[in-house]
């Protein structure tokens, strides 16, 4: 059997849970920290990320601080880390005037019903803000860039839930909704190929033993 061709493979990595106070409301795009009482009582999820991620390989953030903590959570694990490169079409959906709401002060707001698995359905723009839809040509032409800037390379994206839907929806060209029905953890890791002929998927919110269900 013939070998498979050389691809670019993408290792999404969603980054840890933030403070219980920031999940109390929509923070969509507000640079939150990530909970360092889960970090610690996540030590295994980190070692077993450090020992599971690729060497060597270019290492890309959104610009918003819960992932850069991340990536430096596992680098302290004992991931000899490179330098982080921002990415900003990597971060999370854009909620606009709805960043902040707590969460039941949002359902009035919307114009479509919402998604039964995220605050809001695929095609809705928050005021301000973009759909799922948008994100998905954004996240998209991020992947397409950064597959030709990194061909033949494995690179650690460590980005957001919505984010990593959308890459799904482009590399399979799963409509916004569909892909909305992705369970994507925190910690998880969801690993996409791009080959010269096209987009493969190789696994979906990989998290191992380290992590509950």
């Amino acid at each position: 059997m013939a070998s498979a061709p050389a691809s670019t493979r993408f290792w999404l990595l969603r980054h840890a849970v933030v403070e219980e106070n920031s999940r109390a409301f929509l923070y969509g795009r507000m640079d939150v920290p990530i909970c360092l009482a889960s970090r610690a009582g996540q030590s295994k999820a980190y070692q077993s990320l450090a020992s599971r991620l690729p060497r060597p390989a270019i290492w890309v953030v959104s610009p918003l601080r819960r992932t850069r903590d991340t990536a430096h959570a596992i680098a302290a694990a004992g991931y000899d880390l490179p330098a982080l490169t921002v990415e900003p079409d990597l971060t999370e959906q854009d909620l606009g005037d709805w960043q902040g709401l707590v969460h039941a002060d949002l359902p009035p707001l919307l114009a479509e019903p919402a998604h039964a698995f995220w605050p809001l359905g695929a095609t809705e723009t928050p005021p301000g803000g973009e759909s799922m839809s948008q994100v998905i040509e954004r996240v998209g032409a991020a992947l397409e860039r950064m597959a030709v800037l990194h061909a033949g390379c494995d690179v650690v994206a460590v980005s957001h839930g919505g984010a990593i839907r959308a890459a799904l929806a482009h590399a399979t060209g799963a409509g916004p909704d569909a892909v909305l029905h992705f369970a994507v953890q925190n910690l998880s890791l969801s690993v996409l190929e791009r080959f010269e002929l096209g987009w493969r998927v190789v696994c979906v919110n990989e998290t191992g033993p380290w992590l509950e269900p």
